[in-house]
């Protein structure tokens, strides 16, 4: 008789009770369960929680961020998502040095930048001993996440000297950086903002033939673009680098000490360069290509009058898409897209656009989009890392302004 199976029939009726007191008690899912292959094994109907009128409910938002509630199931209404700790690398006596020097538009890492740095670790990782990362940055720094981008060792020059367009006092802090340090590799981003300039100078300086235009490298061969981006040069891999875009994987896995070096001392130089400081530039002047601010309309624009205004007043140069180019409303060379410019703007504010594919595509290296749309389920809304949803001539309305106001209060104070 002991071995007989006995039902209980109250608790059968409490589980199936949804509104019963007991009912979360008597369900609740069990712990994690290892099948017989060692496979963690999990129950999915245990998933949830019942709801004030008796019906199963699933926070879908709380099962991905992990965040356990009550009665056995998730938090309803999380927000705050859980950051994920990296392993971290460290590298405490390095046999050698690879160095990145940075470009920091604004004080932050760049796309290009991470890339720089991601083609250090390749080399790296393919020279025999241990190496480390040093990244070189001049200026203020705004960055604050230098250990996830892969950077082992940083130096930071800072100080009037270092400021504005200064080559020659970076240079020489470069050459003091080469003493102490003997880098295996001196890596630079190929790119306007700076990087191209400090690498064939310090080329010059140090006597190497540096390649330029790199985007595939290993320790021993490099590939180069040439001809007008046209054509590939393949060199043997020299000790100074000037790297293109997307040269190699950005570090995104691990976390990096980020250890600050002080060095022993940087001399001075006789400045034969002046900054006379930036020169004020027409927005409507600069080629799509090259515009960092790009405030681009759409078919979702009825008021020309009042964009250009816009444009005007934020300072930004004017793009569209190619409905609103086909329409006669824009010129064809602002028209952005794969059938027109690809763009790589720091900022780019969509109005009035959908987000048709060849669009998308032209501006996918910008590195932040913003969407004015009325509608919240567009492509470009799903694209954006901010969305303003509502009547773009209200919001370029209430943005001209407090662009307005802002600046009046600034001229009333400096006054």
């Amino acid at each position: 008789m002991s071995d007989l199976i006995r039902r209980d029939p109250r608790t059968e009726w409490i589980a199936r009770n949804r509104l019963h007191p007991l009912h979360a008690e008597l369900t609740a899912p069990a712990g994690d369960v290892r099948g017989p292959t060692g496979l963690l094994r999990k129950n999915p109907h245990g998933v949830g929680f019942i709801g004030p009128n008796g019906l199963k409910r699933i926070d879908r938002l709380a099962i991905q961020l992990g965040e356990s509630g009550p009665q056995g199931g998730q938090r309803r209404g999380a927000k705050a998502a859980v950051e994920v700790q990296l392993p971290l690398v460290t590298v405490e006596s390095p046999d050698f040095y690879v160095v990145a020097v940075l470009d920091m538009v604004g004080g932050r890492l760049t796309g290009h930048d991470k890339d720089v740095l991601g083609q250090g670790h390749k080399l790296v990782a393919a020279t025999e001993g241990q190496g480390a990362v040093v990244a070189v940055t001049f200026g203020d720094s705004k960055e604050e996440a230098f250990d996830k981008a892969g950077v082992d060792r940083l130096i930071q020059f800072t100080g009037e000297q270092y400021e504005g367009y200064s080559p020659e006092q970076r240079v020489t802090a470069l050459q003091a950086v080469e003493r102490e340090l003997d880098p295996e590799y001196w890596l630079f981003p190929d790119s306007i903002a700076g990087g191209q300039e400090l690498g064939c100078r310090l080329a010059a300086r140090l006597g190497e033939r540096p390649a330029t235009q790199a985007w595939q490298v290993d320790a021993f061969t490099s590939l180069c673009r040439g001809g007008s981006q046209r054509i590939d040069i393949s060199r043997e891999t020299p000790r100074l680098l000037l790297l293109g875009e997307e040269c190699a994987d950005q570090i995104d896995e691990t976390r990096h000490e980020a250890t600050v070096i002080e060095l022993a001392g940087v001399p001075g130089t006789l400045a034969r360069i002046e900054d006379c400081g930036a020169v004020d530039v027409d927005p409507s002047q600069v080629p799509l290509g090259e515009a960092e601010f790009i405030l681009s309309a759409g078919n979702g624009i009825h008021d020309w009058d009042q964009f250009h205004q816009a444009a005007d007043t934020l300072r930004a140069t004017e793009g569209a898409s190619r409905v609103a180019v086909d329409d006669g409303f824009m010129p064809r060379h602002r028209q952005v897209g794969a059938t027109g410019t690809w763009v790589t703007a720091r900022v780019y504010v969509a109005v009035g656009i959908s987000g048709a594919i060849q669009h998308m595509q032209g501006i996918g290296q910008c590195d932040k989009v913003v969407a004015i749309n009325s509608d919240a389920g567009c492509d470009m809304v799903k694209r954006a890392d901010l969305s303003v949803i509502g009547d773009s001539q209200q919001i370029l309305a209430e943005l001209i302004r407090l662009v307005e106001s802002r600046q009046q209060g600034g001229a009333e104070n400096a006054a």
